[in-house]
């Protein structure tokens, strides 16, 4: 098997490998053992990072809608329920940035989506749920 020399290939390498760490506390910029684990970890992190990103404006998104729906008298669930029941196709990010910039038209979209929101009739537990129940049980005892 022929000999293989990797000076140039190696260095290559290596200067690749630093060149992403510059930056990086002490040992870590220089040496190439301790710069390799870092970079790894530092690309690992940038992975999750990505997805992380995504659940974290989701989160943000909803907590403006919210505190905008809150202001106009509707829970988030009622806005997005009476939203979606009367027909809108606002995203949420589009709705945190109309809470944001501008009250008025959020407020306008509110009131539609509260005239839209369907009515959740309350029900009377029945007897068995009431027999069920022990404070229940002990009135019933006790008549």
């Amino acid at each position: 098997m022929p000999r293989v020399k990797r000076g140039n290939v190696r260095r290559a390498k290596r200067k690749k490998l630093l060149s992403r760490a510059k930056g990086f506390y002490q040992t870590k910029s220089k040496l190439y053992r301790s710069a390799k684990e870092s970079v790894d970890t530092a690309l690992k992190y940038a992975f999750v990072g990505r997805r992380r990103k995504k659940r974290d404006f989701r989160r943000l998104w909803v907590m403006r809608i919210n505190a905008a729906a809150r202001e106009n008298g509707l829970t988030y669930g009622q806005l997005m329920a009476g939203l979606k029941a009367a027909g809108s196709t606002l995203d949420r990010k589009s709705l945190a940035e109309l809470a944001v910039s501008s009250p008025a038209s959020f407020a306008r979209l509110a009131k539609t989506a509260a005239d839209a929101k369907p009515k959740v009739a309350k029900r009377a537990p029945s007897a068995a749920h009431k027999a069920a129940r022990p404070k229940a049980k002990a009135a019933a005892a006790t008549e």
